[in-house]
């Protein structure tokens, strides 16, 4: 079948350092591609009716599978440690020169016509991924809060994840700071 897997990893706020450890040491064991992200309740899923921790932010661009928006077990610049050493490990797995070899056909093309991004990527992730990045991003002003959860429940009913209730014409209705946000991201306008 020639069937490439790769593995994603919801790594839980709940975690310790020894869970984050046991997990680095199985991904570099499997073969296969393995991916670690932030268990990140969202609007419509399941785990936004049945998660009973509350959410310590509302600030919508925090909500991206990269922050934590739940409680964690250790405290939060421990737990981005943990999560980017996860991540760095991965890199070097997956990213480093070994992936520059099976690639080097692709890689050499891209740079005969000027593109450098590809090989560049290889070695940036200590500027992309720092846990004080991530903490940084919990101190920004917050421009737009995410609506909060219904009261949590033990079972989700299927019927309603992913639908978002119609909250009549008041639910249309947004306020100027929302209208700005909204305006300031909206795609294919002008900066």
């Amino acid at each position: 079948l020639d069937v490439n897997v790769a593995v994603n990893i919801i790594a839980d706020p709940s975690w310790d350092r020894e869970r984050f450890k046991v997990v680095r040491d199985w991904c570099l064991e499997v073969p296969e591609v393995v991916n670690i992200s932030i268990n990140t309740p969202y609007p419509g899923t399941e785990t936004w009716h049945t998660e009973s921790r509350r959410l310590t932010t509302r600030d919508y661009r925090l909500f991206d599978i990269q922050h934590a928006v739940l409680p964690t077990k250790l405290p939060l610049p421990e737990f981005y440690k943990e999560l980017v050493e996860c991540q760095r490990v991965l890199a070097r797995k997956n990213l480093g020169w070994a992936a520059l070899r099976q690639c080097a056909g692709v890689a050499i093309r891209k740079l005969l016509c000027g593109q450098t991004n590809f090989i560049r990527m290889l070695w940036k992730f200590n500027n992309v991924y720092r846990p004080e990045l991530q903490l940084a991003d919990h101190r920004r002003r917050v421009k737009y809060e995410i609506s909060l959860p219904p009261p949590s429940v033990a079972t989700a009913q299927h019927r309603r994840l992913y639908i978002h209730e119609n909250r009549g014409r008041n639910g249309r209705q947004i306020d100027h700071r929302t209208e700005e946000f909204v305006n300031a991201t909206r795609m294919g306008t002008a900066s």
